[in-house]
């Protein structure tokens, strides 16, 4: 019978080097910096035993939907339903706002019992960069143009972004430059139609979010930003459903994962012709 006594409580920035703990016992490759960012973002909630934190998850308010990410329980306390809880803190957390989340195999089932479904995959693609895998994409249209992004063009990523993803994500965004190392976007007609984002992740470097009209414009971009990384390690989770796949694994970055997308209540929509071809990141979506 299990004797153990449990606390359940708001995750504090105290306790970011116990979650990174955990997550590391999993051999996930957040680095602080990376649990940091997101509880920046999100309300988290962890439980304790013996005064160690065992088990986190965190919501991520976006307007009307809230990401759930980083759910972890350590393998010591598994079976004991300590999971299920921290989902419903985490989901409470989020009030009324549809949730969303990427579910790894193990975790589907129980998201699948609290009444998420399946509404698509993300691919996780990582790799080592080299220049001599990166042939170059088709030309653009003569009337789009790849340019360097820079602190004016704020404004537009938001638009872009939310459209892209179908939520609310100016505090995403604005988390995401803070970090970013390079910033590409495609321009036409003096306005922005798509960036691309490289920033520090994990064990080396992620790109993401990326929006773009089209699976052409985002090979573009994600082309640019790879030529600039050449023997670095590269990360990026992508939408099966948009076409980025092959490419990627041609230029080296191979699938190492599918997780699912799951959401309670209606899936987000991206909107006025743009989509968001690689995610922030798996917690955030």
């Amino acid at each position: 019978m299990d004797q153990a006594i449990y606390h359940f409580r708001a995750m504090t920035p105290e306790d970011l080097p116990a979650a990174h703990g955990l997550s590391q016992k999993l051999k996930w490759p957040h680095r602080l910096q990376d649990w940091a960012t997101n509880f920046a973002l999100s309300k988290g909630v962890v439980v304790e035993a013996e005064g160690q934190v065992i088990g986190t998850a965190l919501a991520c308010p976006q307007g009307d939907y809230a990401a759930i990410g980083l759910v972890i329980v350590s393998d010591d306390y598994q079976g004991k339903g300590l999971g299920r809880q921290l989902m419903g803190l985490a989901m409470a957390e989020a009030g009324d706002r549809a949730l969303c989340l990427v579910a790894t195999i193990a975790g589907a089932p129980l998201y699948a019992k609290l009444g998420f479904a399946n509404y698509g995959y993300i691919r996780q693609h990582q790799g080592v960069v080299s220049s001599a895998t990166l042939s170059a994409p088709a030309a653009l249209p003569v009337a789009e143009s790849l340019r360097v992004l820079d602190d004016a063009d704020a404004p537009a990523l938001q638009t872009l972004l939310n459209h892209g993803s179908g939520m609310e994500r100016s505090g995403v965004l604005q988390a995401f430059l803070a970090i970013t190392e390079r910033g590409i976007g495609i321009e036409r007609d003096g306005q922005l139609v798509g960036f691309a984002l490289l920033r520090p992740f994990g064990r080396g470097k992620a790109i993401g979010p990326v929006v773009a009209e089209n699976a052409a414009q985002a090979r573009t971009m994600i082309h640019a930003l790879l030529q600039g990384e050449d023997g670095s390690f590269v990360r990026m989770d992508t939408p099966e459903q948009l076409g980025l796949c092959e490419t990627l694994v041609d230029w080296g970055l191979l699938e190492v994962d599918r997780v699912a997308q799951m959401v309670k209540g209606d899936a987000p929509r991206s909107r006025d012709g743009f989509s968001q071809f690689a995610l922030a990141n798996q917690a955030l979506g």
